[in-house]
């Protein structure tokens, strides 16, 4: 299949939009996206970005039975280890079903690799599975990446809604 792996650009966010909701249907979560295209370019397409986003393109002859010629991105952003320096994290990787299997997700995943290690110097490029998503775990784990939670006993943590405000309520006052 012929594709392009290319920079997103703010023109891009409704095709962004429009595959968050696709993976958090398949992820069985859609109630919990509340982001808009229109927040994804304020966000991302700003003067200090909070994420930076790759897209996989194809020919209009190949498009989506629905139209797209957007099928795949990956959303990334950068972090700091302690121990080892910069790092990248990948938020979310996804190629429309129609099109998996044709090299897109391998593609997306090693240019957020290229770009990371080359122009950023990252030495860790991490990222988070559901549990039950057994072939995207297989297709990591075919690539190279570790389970941290086997192997270091690491989970990762979250606070938001209530206990996010909750905590931050609990500073120390000027």
């Amino acid at each position: 299949m012929n594709f392009k792996i290319r920079a997103a650009s703010k023109e891009d966010c409704k095709d962004i939009s429009r595959m968050i909701m696709e993976l958090a249907v398949y992820e069985k979560m859609p109630d919990q996206v509340k982001i808009s295209h229109e927040e994804l370019q304020r966000d991302g397409f700003c003067q200090n970005p909070f994420f930076q986003c790759l897209v996989a393109e194809v020919p209009e002859e190949q498009k989506s039975k629905e139209g797209c010629t957007v099928v795949g991105y990956a959303l990334y952003f950068y972090t700091y280890s302690t121990w080892k320096g910069p790092t990248v994290f990948l938020e979310d990787l996804y190629v429309m079903p129609e099109f998996r299997g044709k090299g897109i997700g391998k593609g997306l995943l090693s240019k957020v690799a290229e770009v990371a290690k080359k122009k950023k110097q990252c030495v860790h490029l991490h990222l988070s599975v559901l549990d039950w998503n057994t072939p995207s775990r297989d297709f990591y784990a075919a690539k190279g990446a570790q389970d941290l939670t086997v192997t270091e006993g690491i989970h990762v943590l979250r606070f938001d809604g209530q206990n996010l405000d909750n905590l931050a309520n609990e500073a120390p006052k000027d």
